[in-house]
């Protein structure tokens, strides 16, 4: 087994092939959307495959932590494959290619997932949180905007500098969405799920050119059993405009964007230690629907 810093055309179509059926299987994607992106070749990641005749049954990704993150990584078995030791051999990879204090995720965190991370004496490090919401009832709260903000909606590539101030700002201490770069948002802009018109902007009218919080939705097309769902993207509030209720106004501005668009259940994540976010998203109704759990070594 060898890691590689890009996958192979071949490889590539063989791995979203994989990850396919173990979410078929499992109910639960063994991959994250940037995961996805790094498969295809949009982001950067170190890549392991485990073959058999020459098929991929096992794949392992590993994300680069910077100075102060761990280092993520994602792995997933073919079903047909499993309870052979391929898991065991791709976790023990991970560990050995990673930096002291490397993740693992297990979206979902099923059953299985937790016996695998109790069988390697793996403990639990990091819980984040699905929270879902139906936008029929209970009924939407009215949108009251503080005096003296606007809100507005994208306008194009004018707006990314400030929002990537906020961005990096509000998220400093996180190690996925903190630290973005005009990439990242080249990238969101260029899917086929962006609308500019659901992406809300929030400034004091004393000073229209400087960004004081954003709301970035996002809606997610049928999959399987599911319907169309809208997402609570990201939430980002500039650290100096905190405690004026700009993320619940924002919030609400997207969720009656998503229900306008004919959407029934919005989504979101949030870290399950993040006491203050759960605490507003509880209060505008929404409830657990899922955790993901990172797992680490036992230090």
């Amino acid at each position: 087994m060898s890691w590689s810093d890009v996958l192979t055309p071949d490889q590539a179509r063989q791995v979203s092939g994989l990850v396919d059926r173990a979410t078929e299987f499992d109910g639960k994607a063994p991959v994250s959307e940037q995961g996805r992106h790094a498969i295809a070749g949009r982001g950067q990641a170190r890549h392991l495959v485990i073959l058999d005749d020459g098929v991929v049954v096992g794949y392992a990704q590993l994300q680069a932590g910077s100075d102060e993150h761990p280092d993520m990584a994602e792995l997933v078995v073919d079903p047909a494959h499993r309870r052979q030791g391929i898991g065991t051999g791709l976790a023990a990879s991970v560990f050995d290619e990673g930096r002291p204090g490397t993740r693992v995720w297990a979206h979902g965190n099923i059953d299985a997932a937790v016996e695998f991370a109790k069988s390697l004496d793996l403990v639990s490090v990091r819980e984040l949180l699905q929270l879902r919401r139906p936008l029929s009832a209970p009924q939407l709260p009215e949108i009251v905007v503080p005096e003296g903000v606007s809100l507005r909606t994208y306008r194009g590539r004018e707006d990314d500098s400030e929002i990537l101030r906020v961005n990096n700002a509000a998220f400093s201490w996180h190690p996925e969405q903190g630290g973005w770069t005009q990439a990242e948002i080249d990238e969101r802009t260029a899917e086929g799920w962006f609308d500019p018109a659901g992406l809300f902007l929030a400034f004091a009218d004393t000073d229209p050119n400087t960004l004081l919080g954003f709301h970035w939705t996002k809606v997610h097309p049928p999959e399987g059993d599911e319907p169309e769902l809208g997402e609570v993207y990201v939430v980002g509030i500039d650290p100096a405009a905190q405690g004026r209720g700009l993320g619940r106004v924002l919030t609400l501005a997207g969720m009656h964007y998503l229900r306008e668009r004919g959407l029934d259940t919005v989504l979101l994540y949030v870290e399950g230690d993040n006491t203050a976010a759960l605490n507003t998203y509880e209060k505008l109704g929404f409830e657990k629907f899922h955790t993901d759990m990172a797992y680490a070594r036992n230090s």
